[in-house]
């Protein structure tokens, strides 16, 4: 069994009209359709859009990490 890894990041922008949270659980999802070994995730801006005085999109940009396969 190996115990070293190397890793690949790769940019995304989750979007959510519910939550910050429900940003990063929708790019985590669609990310993991396509790339295998998905196994970290860092945040690196939040955002959002506001109409009429009110929070009516969110946004969430995020690195996430893979594991390369040998």
């Amino acid at each position: 069994m190996q115990d070293d890894h190397v890793y690949r990041k790769t940019e995304l922008v989750g979007s959510s009209t519910k939550s910050v949270t429900d940003a990063i659980e929708t790019a985590i999802a669609r990310a993991a359709k396509t790339l295998r070994n998905v196994e970290w995730f860092e945040v690196s801006e939040i955002r959002g859009h506001v109409e009429n005085g009110k929070v009516r999109h969110y946004q969430v940009v995020l690195k996430v990490g893979f594991r390369v396969e040998a």
